[in-house]
């Protein structure tokens, strides 16, 4: 109970905690969402993307599957009626799934066997162990804007099951960002390949929780996968941003 109430703290301060963040993300995420706009957060967490989405005044359709992250979500946004909690995970088909859980980490909580070996290689992961593991509900993107809407804007954050959260979508969104991690390359280039496919994107990087997009002007596919290459041995993860090319604002 102690580990657990140490990694939701962990969590708090890292994504409501640090000064600027908020100010940063406002920024950021104010290019791609608005006023009455939807925001898909897949992989929601603690609710640190939710919060600002709100105060741009979107509204926001949350899922979580860790229980102990739902627990933060339902008590901060739980009687926000712009805010959808979604109890569960996305997925390329509905059904049920195994989450496998880091107690003292719970940012890196994840769906993906490979995801998690490829990841055990890196240094920064030395002291992360998948201690326990829940079975939870698999929707799909497909379902979700069935019942909510096309979103203007969709984070994808689920630690390497990026992949399969896009092999249930079968429609181009506006805008979406997914998570980069070098030591799991493979799965970032597949998800990119998969957004690719969906429609004409361009694209750009955010280095890990900086909230600030790397380049000055949007790439095609084949610019990112160069700079991803270049950025791979330094071992920076990050965000990858894509907007249609029609839809930018």
């Amino acid at each position: 109970m102690l580990l657990r109430a140490y990694g939701i703290a962990r969590s708090l301060v890292m994504y409501h905690g640090i000064p600027g963040r908020h100010r940063r993300a406002s920024r950021l995420y104010g290019q791609f969402l608005g006023p009455g706009d939807v925001g898909f957060d897949i992989g929601a967490h603690v609710g640190g993307r939710v919060r600002v989405w709100r105060g741009l005044g979107a509204r926001v359709v949350a899922v979580e599957p860790q229980p102990d992250c739902l627990r933060v979500l339902r008590l901060f946004f739980g009687r926000d009626r712009g805010v959808a909690l979604v109890p569960g995970a996305a997925g390329a088909e509905p059904g049920r799934a195994r989450l496998a859980l880091s107690t003292a980490t719970p940012t890196v909580s994840s769906m993906s066997p490979g995801w998690i070996k490829a990841v055990t290689t890196d240094r920064g992961f030395a002291r992360v162990r998948w201690d326990r593991s829940v079975g939870v509900e698999v929707t799909t993107l497909d379902e979700l804007i069935a019942v909510h809407g096309v979103p203007a804007f969709c984070k994808i954050d689920v630690e390497g099951f990026e992949a399969d959260v896009l092999a249930g979508l079968s429609r181009p969104l506006p805008a979406l960002s997914f998570e980069y991690v070098p030591s799991a390359h493979d799965a970032a280039l597949e998800a990119l390949d998969l957004v690719d496919r969906l429609g004409d994107y361009a694209y750009n990087y955010s280095p890990i929780e900086t909230m600030r997009l790397a380049s000055p002007r949007w790439l095609d596919a084949a610019e990112l996968r160069r700079r991803l290459e270049r950025i791979r041995p330094r071992g920076r993860s990050g965000d990858i941003y894509a907007r249609l090319r029609e839809s930018g604002r």
